[in-house]
């Protein structure tokens, strides 16, 4: 079975990091040829080092890779599924290849990611071309049975095991980032996030501890806020900055398949958008996150949506502080106050996180739900 999934690199590297593992995870555990098509091969390249961004075609991990422009040819194949990612547009040629295909392909809308009640009412719901004779098929990732749930490869967490049993691999992650290991006794948080007004009183808070934190922090925009916390414009990939009990790491650009690494050598991980926010609770450590910021606010519905589904069988004490966390650094408020309250709460809060984790990894992974979703309408 061929399969085609097309990706449009809006503004960050959720849209192609999710394409990426899907594209993988199909092949290697599922056996389909796949094909990917990006638009962007120079931010694919940030999180896969070995692509070049120049070829027009590459094959790697055994996906093939095509550059997505706007001159599509039109003696392109239509494949057996499709997938076009986060409502992107396929191209017109693309779509008249579907409609001249003796059987019609399955066309999957792969949408974002949500915990809203809607979603899964609405998953899998289908669609009729205007004018010819495709269907398109809604696929909603979600939290729950009835959605089309999370990507997880089959050894996710047993990799995620493996790597904490072993010191010399998480040793061997940090030299290889440029830094020592930290201290036994340091507390490690993870930063990842879009701009943030708020990262100079993140730093404020995290230099007031009782204990020495080092706050991994990987290349990105928010280094220019947290520089300014030490007097700085700036700080360069591989700079180590210090004040009060906090260490500043300014990681180089973490590759995709490193970053799991980061996150689960970590006691905390802020993160962000999709992609870095679902492997972060497979690492079952306390997150916190940054929501992309949506027109019209509609975020905010999606971050509450998922707070209270995150902390059911949680205490509604602590649920309630980890909230007034979320939403302070999502609007870019004073966080110094809500970290030292989450702060104080963190045992709670990662037995919570590692609950969290053997629930989701009871339920069946996206890329499995995919597959057997489009199997069944070729047969």
């Amino acid at each position: 079975m061929r399969w085609d999934v097309f990706c449009a690199v809006v503004d960050n590297y959720g849209d192609i990091g999710v394409c990426w593992r899907l594209a993988r995870q199909l092949f290697a555990e599922h056996g389909f040829a796949v094909r990917l098509w990006v638009d962007d091969l120079a931010s694919f390249a940030r999180l896969c080092p070995q692509l070049d961004p120049l070829a027009p075609a590459q094959v790697l991990g055994g996906v093939e890779v095509h550059r997505w422009h706007s001159g599509f040819p039109a003696e392109v194949a239509a494949a057996d599924v499709v997938v076009e990612a986060f409502a992107c547009h396929l191209p017109e040629p693309y779509v008249a290849a579907m409609a001249a295909r003796p059987l019609p392909p399955v066309w999957i809308n792969l949408e974002y990611l949500s915990a809203e009640h809607w979603v899964e009412g609405c998953h899998a719901m289908a669609s009729p071309h205007p004018r010819l004779p495709l269907l398109k098929h809604f696929f909603f990732p979600g939290f729950g049975p009835n959605s089309g749930g999370l990507l997880r490869e089959r050894d996710l967490i047993a990799r995620r095991d493996a790597f904490l049993d072993d010191q010399e691999s998480r040793g061997a992650f940090w030299r290889a980032a440029g830094f020592a290991p930290p201290a036994r006794d340091a507390f490690v948080v993870s930063l990842f996030g879009y701009p943030n007004p708020a990262a100079g009183d993140l730093m404020r808070a995290f230099a007031a501890g009782d204990r020495p934190l080092v706050c991994a922090l990987p290349d990105g925009p928010l280094l220019r806020g947290a520089a300014a916390f030490f007097g700085r414009e700036d700080v360069q990939a591989g700079e180590e900055l210090a004040r009060g009990a906090l260490v500043l790491r300014a990681m180089p650009f973490v590759a995709q398949d490193r970053y799991d690494e980061l996150l689960w050598t970590s006691d905390v991980n802020f993160v962000r958008g999709e992609d870095s926010f679902v492997r972060a609770q497979w690492a079952a450590r306390p997150l916190i996150w940054q929501i992309y910021p949506q027109a019209g606010e509609a975020h905010w519905t999606k971050l509450e949506a998922f707070h209270a589904l995150y902390c059911e069988g949680l205490d509604a004490a602590d649920a309630a502080v980890l909230g007034e966390l979320w939403r302070a650094w999502n609007r870019a408020n004073s966080v110094f106050d809500a970290w030292m309250a989450v702060e104080s709460r963190l045992p709670a809060y990662q037995r919570h996180a590692e609950s969290w984790c053997r629930r989701l990894a009871g339920q069946t992974d996206l890329a499995s739900r995919l597959a057997d979703f489009c199997m069944n309408r070729l047969k």
